[in-house]
């Protein structure tokens, strides 16, 4: 009984740290004022709920996490940063101020306190232990019949992003 209460403790210490990666992330996401900084927030958090989707052992997802958020997106909002003009301290912001910060308690205050009422008010039953999905099934589920549609929509995306670099440069060069 001792080992199963060791193991549940290191799961909620774990929680515990991924979702501190999450919300430090987050703030720092949030409260930065060069956009660049608040770009390796957005890292950090979507790092940390990689690691959320780990201890729910779907390794695939976590795998899916890094490369498409982290890798990908990150990488799309980086270029967009660097395309726009911006001052070359960083500064690009005035930043959210005092009385923006203390709008931003209640907003996080209320939700938090209402979810955690209503969680000791309504006890939820925990679930069932997922089953394992091979990969395989996993990907025939998502992609059987809509390969294509999949494609064509990756193509329009490319295309969108070429537009938009061809937009910035010929914006650029006008100025």
């Amino acid at each position: 009984m001792a080992h199963w209460n060791c193991i549940s403790a290191l799961g909620h210490i774990a929680f515990a740290f991924y979702a501190a990666i999450v919300l430090v992330g987050g703030v720092l996401a949030v409260s930065s004022r060069s956009l660049v900084r608040a770009m390796v927030g957005l890292v950090i958090s979507l790092f940390g709920v990689a690691g959320l989707y780990l201890l729910l052992m779907a390794e695939f997802v976590a795998l899916m996490q890094i490369l498409i958020y982290v890798g990908a997106v990150s990488v799309l909002i980086f270029f967009a940063i660097m395309l726009t003009r911006a001052s070359a301290d960083g500064g690009e912001g005035t930043g959210p101020g005092r009385r923006g910060a203390l709008r931003a308690i209640p907003a996080f205050l209320l939700p938090t306190v209402l979810l955690v009422h209503l969680l000791f008010r309504y006890r939820v039953a925990g679930a069932d232990i997922p089953k394992n999905i091979p990969v395989a099934d996993l990907g025939a589920g998502l992609l059987g019949s809509y390969t294509l549609p999949f494609e064509l929509i990756s193509v329009v995306l490319l295309a969108a992003i070429a537009g938009a670099v061809l937009l910035a440069f010929e914006k650029r060069g006008t100025n």
